[in-house]
């Protein structure tokens, strides 16, 4: 599997770039270049013709996966259209016939406690009532006593399963589970056992990484005895989740999730099974997040890219395997846990857009443990289901087949993410192959190095968490408890936000312990147009870690500021003002300052703002900065535990 990728099908005509070199158009991108070039150019506060022939470079952004985005996209960018959906390599969708007035799959998940009867009938309740209020297939999370026949089949009384998918997700005991569910396609005559579609959730390399348990050739006797059944049952799923909450970067869990899944492949084929039916046993889940052109691209990519192992292996027409999308858990906050609903659905979107064939949104309170405060999981529950049926049933999202295809933005990005991705995959191969990857530690350290770097971009908020490192609500109430992350192997599971609420549960429990939260004071330099900008900046900053902030409003002189600090007697202080007011006055507001007792002065903006003012502060809380080391230092002065 080390053969070159390519993106699209070589037999297609190339794509028709219109217009690319029109006269016109090409006026219209001239004059547009000029434009950002004027509005570069006085940012920077430099002359337009130092920012170069290709000014527009410098709106470029780059991904965690080294891909360039550009600030726009004309005709010229145009790449060769893909094949049609239902025609490898599938890149515009797997099924040709896919109802679109339905969409993709609504797919809910629900969990068994361990073993009781009464726990099967209330899990079956939940099921039905899903089912009869647009939800399409079930994930079913078992484990332990709930294993058996009876059980399961409590659970899904009622349910036809000719009509309703169903995916198991048993971890180590996928046999036990599947087992279980063979029976109950066995006793029952509400329907054709030939007409149902399953994914029975063996995922041993997963399971390795967990739990160092070698699963793997109970999951390929499983993989036969599916195929030999009546029926769509698929025995293997792979798990990218997996790889995302460990840190991956879009490519580089499409890369992983290829390798594991080619090393299925080779071992279904060593089995007994012929290339296509070894191919036909494989599902493929992906996690999706709130960036959701990303997103869009990350599915058409993946699905191209197991067609390319298809064509590879001699059978293009059989990589065709269903993707499965789960809302990232990786990007859910603890904190202001209502803004993770428009994550999801942010989400979700992407993954329906992109050709998912089904999705499941997490409940917005997930990352609490317990859920959130005064919130049943019922509701949650009915949220996360509402918001893909608003998306289908109101939005429509699903009425086009591929609706970003065409895209200039979108081909561009999804042969890019596929090519990365492609190219870890080699990576992984080079070393022998998944399980060589992540005993040698390189699956690992690349996953850390991708984390590192964005917990660098959140934690200096060049990444934005809304409600965590950006406009966060101070007078929330925390938690009932934070999450206590549990071992999970060779891969961590890590969301975004924790450093963050790791600061703001400090302060809440000074609060808690001493009925006063950690406060700062602004000392804020000249009228409130000139200062309203950096104590606007410094207040947000500071809630981000749980630091509330006193603003006395203008201060003109060094007998307000030394009055406003003696009102307040913060150990910490702010100046918040322009560079030309530190310039005239910077200095003398510090002297003012410590001559009145304050502990600890800093001044909001950069350092060169402060470059020859006479008296010089304890810091710079400026854009760039390490905002967790900053607060953590902050917290400290103020007495946080």
């Amino acid at each position: 599997m080390t053969k070159e990728f390519t993106h699209g099908d070589p037999s297609l005509p190339a794509g028709v770039l219109i217009g690319a070199s029109d006269d016109v158009s090409q006026q219209a991108h001239t004059a547009w270049r000029k434009a950002v070039a004027g509005v570069l150019a006085k940012s920077r506060r430099v002359d337009a013709a130092e920012l170069g022939d290709e000014p527009e470079r410098l709106l470029d952004t780059v991904t965690y996966d080294g891909v360039t985005i550009a600030p726009l996209y004309t005709p010229a960018d145009a790449l060769p259209e893909p094949s049609l959906p239902g025609s490898a390599p599938f890149t515009r969708g797997r099924d040709p016939h896919r109802d679109v007035t339905t969409g993709w799959h609504v797919r809910t998940r629900h969990g068994l406690g361990v073993g009781a009867d009464a726990e099967a009938s209330k899990v079956n309740k939940a099921v039905l009532a899903d089912l009869e209020n647009g939800v399409t297939s079930l994930w079913l999370a078992l484990g332990g006593d709930n294993l058996a026949h009876s059980v399961l089949a409590e659970v899904l009384s009622e349910v036809y399963l000719d009509l309703a998918p169903v995916v198991l997700d048993a971890g180590g005991e996928f046999t036990e589970a599947a087992q279980a569910f063979f029976a109950v396609i066995d006793n029952s005559g509400d329907f054709n056992a030939a007409d149902v579609e399953a994914s029975l959730g063996a995922d041993p390399l997963t399971v390795l990484i967990r739990t160092g348990q070698d699963l793997f050739a109970e999951a390929m006797a499983l993989a036969t005895e599916a195929d030999s059944r009546p029926g769509t049952l698929r025995a293997l799923t792979v798990d990218g989740t997996v790889f995302h909450e460990a840190g991956a970067s879009d490519a580089e869990e499409l890369g992983a999730c290829l390798a594991a899944a080619v090393e299925y492949l080779r071992a279904l084929t060593e089995a007994g099974l012929g290339t296509a039916a070894a191919l036909h046993q494989i599902e493929l889940r992906h996690a999706a997040s709130d960036d959701q052109f990303q997103t869009i691209a990350k599915f058409r990519a993946g699905r191209r890219l197991w067609a390319r192992v298809a064509e590879v292996a001699g059978e293009p027409e059989a990589g065709n395997a269903p993707q499965h999308a789960v809302t990232s858990a990786a990007m859910m906050a603890q904190r202001d846990p209502w803004v993770n609903m428009l994550r999801t659905t942010l989400a979700a979107f992407g993954a329906g857009v992109g050709g998912a064939d089904a999705v499941t949104v997490l409940p917005f309170d997930v990352a609490i443990p317990g859920g959130a405060a005064g919130v049943s999981d019922a509701f949650a529950a009915r949220i996360a289901r509402n918001t893909q049926l608003l998306l289908l049933e109101e939005s429509h999202v699903g009425r086009v087949i591929d609706p970003a295809g065409g895209s200039w933005y979108v081909e561009h990005l999804t042969d890019a993410i596929a090519n990365a991705a492609w190219g870890f995959f080699q990576e992984i191969e080079g070393v022998g192959g998944f399980r060589a990857a992540l005993s040698c530690g390189l699956l690992g350290e690349r996953l850390a190095a991708t984390r590192d770097q964005r917990d660098a971009d959140i934690a200096n908020r060049r990444k934005a968490l809304t409600g965590v490192n950006e406009f966060p609500n101070l007078d929330e109430d925390p938690p009932a408890a934070s999450a206590t992350r549990a071992d999970t192997g060779e891969l961590p599971v890590i969301r975004y936000a924790e450093a963050f609420e790791r600061l703001r549960d400090r302060a809440d429990a000074h609060l808690a312990a001493t009925g006063t939260r950690p406060t700062a004071l602004l000392a804020t330099l000249g009228p409130i147009a000139e200062h309203n900008a950096r104590a606007g900046f410094i207040a947000n900053l500071l809630a981000s870690g749980g630091i509330a902030h006193i603003n006395p409003g203008p201060l003109n002189s060094a007998a307000e500021i030394a009055a406003a600090y003696a009102d307040a007697e913060n150990a910490v202080v702010v100046v918040c003002g322009t560079d030309k007011r530190y310039a005239a006055e910077g200095s003398d507001a510090v002297q003012a300052l410590r001559a009145a007792g304050a502990e600890r002065v800093f001044v909001a903006g950069a350092e060169k703002s402060f470059a020859d003012a006479g008296y010089q502060p304890d810091g710079f809380l400026g854009m760039g900065i390490d905002s967790v080391a900053a607060l953590t230092g902050l917290l400290k002065t103020l007495g946080v535990k």
